[in-house]
């Protein structure tokens, strides 16, 4: 199992929230960015099982920018199995979440997306690397991506922002990009673009 916060939402219907931190975070990073989104959604926030120097992280790197491939497809197959089992111990709908990522998170968040067909109905992927170059996607036609990214982010660079926006969009998924001016840290303007990509999609 992995360490989690499940919060039950004011109305079932809506998609349950999968929330995943970013290096160094933890399962209570994010609760304030999913109640900014929808304050009325299940919330499910995992915190990442792999440690590197007492930093939680969901997967290993070998360097900075440099994914630990084999631990990357461990640890992806690891998270797809305990949103089904989350899933049926919490009683949420496995076929209705969104991911709300950040850095480390996006990236796992992204891996989900590249490995899984129906895994996620959306993501906000803020901040995200392209998970793994060299494999086919399945299909992700109906899949809603809001992807906010730094100009001038030095983690991730632009380039790589428009290389997984133009991989998801292949694969038939919505991808919507939206820019900031602020590195790597994440903005208000990015949640609230956020949140008003969320209400016009779900």
């Amino acid at each position: 199992m992995m360490k989690h916060v499940f919060i039950k939402g004011k109305d079932q219907n809506k998609p349950t929230f999968l929330l995943l931190h970013g290096t160094g975070g933890n399962e209570h990073d994010l609760l304030p960015i999913a109640g900014m989104i929808d304050d009325e959604a299940s919330v499910l926030s995992v915190r990442g099982n792999v440690s590197e120097n007492g930093m939680p992280r969901f997967f290993k790197r070998l360097a900075e920018g440099v994914f630990d491939e084999e631990d990357l497809i461990f640890r992806t197959k690891e998270l797809k199995e305990f949103i089904d089992t989350a899933s049926v111990e919490h009683g949420f709908n496995a076929n209705n979440v969104i991911a709300i990522g950040y850095s480390n998170g996006a990236n796992i968040a992204g891996s989900l997306l590249f490995h899984y067909e129906n895994v996620l109905k959306g993501a906000m992927l803020l901040h995200p690397m392209v998970p793994i170059r060299s494999l086919d996607l399945p299909k992700m036609k109906d899949v809603a991506i809001f992807i906010g990214a730094g100009k001038n982010d030095p983690i991730c660079l632009p380039q790589e922002t428009e290389e997984l926006a133009s991989l998801l969009n292949g694969a038939g998924a919505d991808v919507e990009v939206h820019w900031e001016n602020n590195g790597h840290s994440l903005t208000r303007t990015e949640i609230e673009t956020a949140a008003s990509w969320y209400e016009k999609n779900f």
